[in-house]
């Protein structure tokens, strides 16, 4: 079930030859697992550390997280998800969170990883909060970034369908590294350079029906229910996790603790990226059980605020 194929397995949807070669130019295993069907590929970082499943935002293929696993494989062992619709894994007869917290747990099953930390931005915050509040494979904690919170009786999710339908049609036909820098300015341009390379695995489906579950399925649901320690990070600039939601989400969730980002928008890690890694490592030390002290570094500190 999870020996991987000697090379990487092209999904249906097209995915170019130069995508396929970052594959080779970092340090992780592509892996492979059986999700009742779903055949789902994974980055796995190897080492002895306690395991972290990665769970990435709607139209993040698991290689565009690839310099914030790198950042944390002193501290843990990252295994990366193709979440069921992007990258190299298959897509699925249906994207819900009950969809995607299935898939998580035959990754954890699957791959054999006893008791991981989950950490996920974006709808891979949402996914990893539902998958812990569920309960069915036990895990050591939880780092959710910038869930959206939109929901029944919240308002839309604040991207609309449009803007995504508009950069899946240029990565169609073909999108650069410049143009993807016009959505979003502030980024590496490595990250714009695989941003181009790797959205054309993003399929069209899943990404729709994503968005009507950020509209349609209510995160505050299930975020009573992760067990702690669970962190929750957030843009300081972020229009999906506002000031407001942030407020709610510690109220609802006393024992949470909560860390916002400066300078970053709902693309944290992408936004700022030093200080959205030393707030990622300082939660995952602190779920580890460690002093959680921020580490000496020229990153501005982040605050730390319990409800």
């Amino acid at each position: 079930m999870t020996a991987p194929p000697p090379e990487p397995r092209v999904p249906t949807r097209d995915c170019s030859p130069t995508a396929l070669a970052d594959l080779t130019d970092i340090p992780a295993r592509s892996r492979w697992v059986d999700a009742a069907g779903v055949r789902l590929h994974v980055l796995d970082y190897g080492g002895d550390g306690v395991p972290l499943v990665v769970l990435p935002g709607i139209t993040s293929p698991a290689v565009t997280m690839d310099f914030v696993a790198r950042a944390l494989t002193d501290l843990v062992r990252p295994v990366v998800v193709d979440v069921r619709g992007r990258g190299l894994s298959d897509t699925g007869p249906g994207y819900t969170l009950t969809d995607y917290a299935d898939d998580t747990e035959a990754v954890i099953r699957g791959l054999g990883l006893d008791r991981p930390v989950l950490l996920g931005h974006s709808m891979g915050a949402r996914i990893a909060a539902a998958t812990a509040a569920r309960g069915a494979c036990p895990v050591r904690g939880t780092v959710l970034v910038d869930p959206p919170m939109s929901g029944p009786g919240r308002g839309p999710y604040p991207t609309s369908l449009d803007v995504f339908r508009q950069q899946l049609a240029q990565a169609r036909r073909g999108t650069t590294a410049d143009e993807v820098a016009r959505w979003w300015p502030g980024w590496p341009t490595r990250e714009h350079e695989l941003r181009a390379r790797w959205l054309d695995t993003c399929d069209d489906e899943a990404i729709e029906a994503t968005h009507h579950g950020f509209e349609t399925e209510d995160f505050f649901s299930c975020w009573p229910d992760v067990p702690s320690p669970v962190w929750l990070l957030h843009g300081a600039r972020s229009p999906v996790v506002t000031a407001a939601d942030a407020a709610e989400a510690a109220h609802a969730h006393p024992r949470a603790r909560l860390a916002e980002i400066p300078g970053a928008g709902h693309m944290v890690f992408w936004d700022n990226p030093g200080a959205a890694i030393s707030a990622a490592r300082t939660a995952i030390r602190d779920v580890l059980g460690e002093s959680g002290q921020q580490e000496a570094d020229d990153t501005p500190r982040i605050p730390r605020r319990r409800p």
